[in-house]
């Protein structure tokens, strides 16, 4: 019975490098890994050029093979331009997550053990057919004792064991790549699979998500043409949610021809002024703007969201530091950016700080100047995620989301309205918050942050000053200091030293000369100077001259 397990990894193992082999991966097997489990039919198969985006394509046609698990690791990589080439960053945005739906009996069991209930105690009606199935879970259309019209998320029987399964291969292949693979020595292979075993475990709890779609309810509700879902609490627990069921059509269904030019230019910048609602006024925002969680409700003037399971935060703090980078820029200010960046958490190496000021200025000026309508997002979003990875830049994840929200938001727009820039709507946003960030009233409460903050570590410096004296005593500090290049300074201090030397035996020789030539009138005299001050002034005109001569000779008069 204990080897079962082991079997089946095996199986799936071989299941990858097959998969692998069909899509021009197979070399990576034959190289770095258990080549054994492919057939001879599959070895002959040659790796495609890595030209252009194929690689990404064939990587996105694998990675949709392999199953669930495995597509969520590929939208993962798609918020990694750090680690992923731009080329393949944009062809694994386009994996979706939409798989078979399980049979509706499976759900059935999942809502009673969850909620305490059979579905025809809970509900007035259900739906067996759903009407969307993703890689965790599928949703049902139903309707509650009340009423009211809901959409039931009823997670997979058998999603945890799987993802853990999947997980425990990813965390080998890891291994095998941080060890093997030098050309990715630059990538931690294992924190990557750490940060998206973490990410998919929180989706395993739908209590999150109902949380966040809670939050996005608060923060839009009254709005006019922004529509958030309610949570009913009583009917969610971790592996069902059950939201309200919003009337529409998906962006991605929409029959595009059935609206006029300025009905799609009034939707695209409806659904891009959500967006920027949430990033600058509520610093909460919604991290997948794909047109599969956009609704477009009430004939275009109303948008609803849906699938809040990938959120992104900004403090105050964050936004206050964009602000510094966004005024920076704009004052020309190049060299200060790797600073401002590095404030916010942006990892680079010091050694090619340089080389990196010259990247941020060359993308720059190709833009200064530019007005908004002339820049394309896309192009821009591209450059900059190439100066990502070829700088291996390490990004934190909240401005991932953000510049992966913001680049699916432009190409989801530009689908919509062809002259559309989401740079357009954007920027009356960003002008409110440098206005709100430098007003009296803000100015004097970050004052009296920062004094607070200050007067809390002065608070607490006596007590430091005293732990790290008492680490020294008890021998807990070392300190430990290695000269290097200092024999250059010993050569340049011993002449010095010996030119003073000499400076004050010549000095002492003139005065003790004078001295002895005023004083002493016994002894031998030539010309009335007495002959031991006559030879006190040879030899110290003589030292004189030699070190005059050394210093002229330097060249450091």
């Amino acid at each position: 019975m204990s080897t079962r397990p082991a079997v089946r990894r095996l199986g799936r193992i071989s299941e990858i490098s097959q998969v692998a082999a069909r899509h021009g991966f197979g070399y990576f097997f034959d190289t770095h890994g258990p080549g054994s489990f492919r057939s001879r039919r599959q070895r002959e198969i040659a790796p495609e050029p890595e030209a252009g985006s194929s690689r990404g394509l064939r990587l996105r046609q694998m990675l949709d093979e392999l199953g669930p698990t495995f597509v969520k690791f590929g939208q993962l990589l798609s918020t990694r331009p750090d680690v992923v080439p731009p080329d393949i960053v944009f062809e694994l945005k386009a994996l979706q997550d939409d798989v078979r739906p399980f049979p509706f009996e499976d759900a059935e069991v999942v809502i009673r053990e969850e909620l305490g209930l059979t579905i025809e105690q809970l509900f007035l009606e259900f739906e067996e057919t759903p009407v969307a199935a993703a890689s965790i879970g599928q949703v049902h259309r139903a309707v509650l004792p009340n009423g009211r019209r809901v959409a039931v998320k009823v997670q997979r029987p058998d999603a945890p064991r799987q993802i853990e399964a999947d997980l425990e291969l990813m965390y080998q292949v890891a291994r095998l790549v941080r060890e093997r693979v030098k050309a990715l020595e630059f990538i931690d292979a294992v924190s990557l699979v750490d940060e998206f075993a973490r990410t998919i475990r929180q989706e395993l709890d739908y209590r999150m998500e109902a949380r966040n779609a809670e939050q996005f309810h608060r923060n839009f509700v009254g709005h006019p043409h922004v529509q958030v879902p309610r949570v009913f609490w009583s009917y969610s627990r971790s592996r069902v949610l059950t939201l309200e069921y919003l009337e529409g059509v998906h962006l991605r269904d929409l029959d595009l021809s059935t609206y006029t030019i300025d009905e799609r230019q009034r939707l695209s910048y409806l659904i891009a002024e959500a967006w920027m609602h949430m990033i600058f006024r509520h610093g909460f925002f919604h991290a997948d703007p794909h047109p599969s969680n956009i609704m477009v409700l009430e004939q275009s003037e109303k948008i609803g969201l849906i699938d809040f399971g990938m959120v992104g935060k900004l403090t105050d703090e964050d936004m206050s530091k964009l602000t510094g980078l966004f005024i920076d820029a704009v004052s020309e200010r190049i060299e200060a950016l790797p600073r401002r960046l590095a404030a916010l958490g942006v990892r680079y190496p010091k050694d090619r700080e340089e080389e990196f000021v010259n990247e941020l200025r060359d993308v720059y000026y190709r833009y200064y100047g530019a007005r908004l309508s002339e820049i394309d997002p896309i192009q821009l979003i591209r450059e900059a995620f190439a100066l990502i990875y070829r700088m291996h830049l390490q990004l934190p994840t909240r401005f991932v989301l953000l510049d992966r929200a913001i680049a699916t938001l432009g190409s989801a727009g530009m689908e919509l309205y062809p002259d559309f820039n989401v740079f357009d709507v954007a920027k009356p946003y960003a002008r409110e918050l440098m206005i709100e960030r430098f007003t009296p009233q803000r100015v004097v409460r970050r004052s009296a942050e920062e004094a607070r903050n200050l007067a809390s570590m002065l608070k607490e410096l006596p007590y430091q000053i005293h732990d790290t004296m008492e680490q020294v005593r008890d021998g807990q500090i070392e300190v430990g200091f290695r000269h290097e290049g200092l024999e250059d300074l010993f050569m340049h201090l011993d002449k010095v030293t010996n030119r003073m030397v000499v400076a004050l035996i010549a000095g002492t020789g003139v005065i003790g000369s004078a001295l002895l030539g005023a004083f002493v009138e016994s002894g031998p005299h030539i010309l009335g100077v007495h002959v031991f001050s006559i030879v006190g002034f040879g030899l110290s005109m003589m030292l004189g001259l030699w070190l005059a001569w050394g210093v002229i000779r330097s060249g450091r008069i």
